[in-house]
């Protein structure tokens, strides 16, 4: 038997201010997260990790910690997806979508740069929203566990070299 697929609505608000300058975008939130209403709530992902490291910031806990740290550096968090039919977490069950309103958050933020987490993010970022938004993502490897090719370090280091890069030119150019 088959599992049946749900139609599901995104639950929780994007994490941004009018200062963030980059948007990561996952697809849309596993059970996990909808559970805890919050982002990347399977404590196997490694998205929290990553940019602690990242950030040179302790681990966050609680929602409020997460969301201080990414304010903090200039990060904002959200999903491609508003609502779907979804079997589980199974990002590759995902049709009916309805995209999330990206170009209201760009409006009311700073951001300029988008990467995607992931490959199923990105392209549903390419399919539903570049054209509206003309910002093109930047594809990173997904920090779910089910991306058992990239460790935590190596995914530090790929995700580092772009968001590093990208701290150092907003400082470059604002003379810091």
């Amino acid at each position: 038997m088959t599992p049946d697929y749900q139609h599901v609505e995104h639950t929780f608000s994007p994490v941004y201010d009018s200062n963030s300058q980059i948007l990561i975008l996952g697809s849309f939130p596993s059970v996990k997260s909808r559970e805890q209403n919050f982002y990347y709530g399977h404590p196997q992902n490694r998205f929290w990790k990553v940019l602690a490291r990242l950030t040179d910031e302790p681990l966050p806990g609680s929602i409020k910690e997460k969301k201080a740290m990414l304010l903090k550096h200039r990060i904002a968090v959200w999903d491609v997806i508003a609502s779907c039919d979804i079997i589980g977490s199974s990002d590759s069950s995902i049709k009916n979508v309805v995209p999330s309103e990206i170009p209201k958050l760009l409006k009311e933020s700073k951001i300029s740069k988008i990467y995607a987490n992931g490959d199923k993010a990105y392209r549903l970022y390419k399919k539903y929203c570049e054209e509206v938004t003309g910002i093109e993502a930047v594809k990173l490897p997904s920090t779910s566990p089910a991306n058992a090719a990239f460790t935590l370090e190596r995914l530090v280091e790929v995700w580092g070299s772009f968001l590093q890069n990208e701290n150092r030119k907003e400082e470059e150019k604002h003379g810091v």
